[in-house]
């Protein structure tokens, strides 16, 4: 197993026949530099750096990044079938009942507690669960959906969309202000 030296331990599993140890050709220094190329950098202080790195290649703590984001919607990676941003969700506060006609949605809860209820009509909400911290949740497209924050802190999680559903380098500071985005823009 070998380590690349990325603000991540990531590692690559080297085939080992019949159990013993296999001599890897790569050198270090090239590894390194290869997986830098790639990898996604933080700050000195260990703040992941939120912007959109659209269809490059993209490695990130997602966890970290979730739970550092303080912005309501802030678009991480957007390419040309999927998008992924990350959300903070207020004490009490909810994503508000939408529904994505052409567009699966999965979002995976990294901190807090909430109530998430999805149904065919926007008045008619049938499913209704509890979620908490590492908690996933699908909603199929032409679902209407809510996500509300019942916990004590903000609700950190990150979401995916396919296909994309934010212009690229969305950011949207408060719930407010992604309303009004998106009543401007219909």
């Amino acid at each position: 197993m070998y380590y690349y030296m990325c603000p991540y331990q990531y590692y690559v599993n080297v085939p080992m026949p019949q159990y013993s140890r296999h001599p890897v050709q790569w050198t270090i220094p090239q590894d390194v530099e290869y997986a830098n190329r790639f990898c996604h950098r933080q700050s000195s202080n260990g703040i992941v750096e939120r912007k959109d790195y659209g269809s490059k290649p993209y490695v990130v703590n997602i966890e970290d990044a979730a739970k550092q984001n303080s912005t309501f919607r802030t678009a991480l990676w957007t390419g040309d079938h999927l998008q992924v941003t990350l959300m903070s969700i207020n004490v009490g506060e909810d994503i508000g009942l939408e529904i994505h006609p052409a567009v699966d949605q999965f979002l995976r809860i990294e901190e807090g507690q909430g109530i998430v209820q999805m149904g065919d009509t926007q008045d008619n909400l049938t499913f209704v669960e509890r979620v908490f911290d590492d908690y996933a949740i699908m909603v199929p497209a032409g679902k209407w959906h809510n996500l509300t924050n019942t916990g004590n802190k903000p609700l950190k999680l990150y979401t995916i969309y396919a296909p994309p559903e934010h212009p690229f380098d969305t950011v949207h500071q408060t719930k407010a202000e992604a309303m009004a985005v998106e009543e401007n823009h219909g």
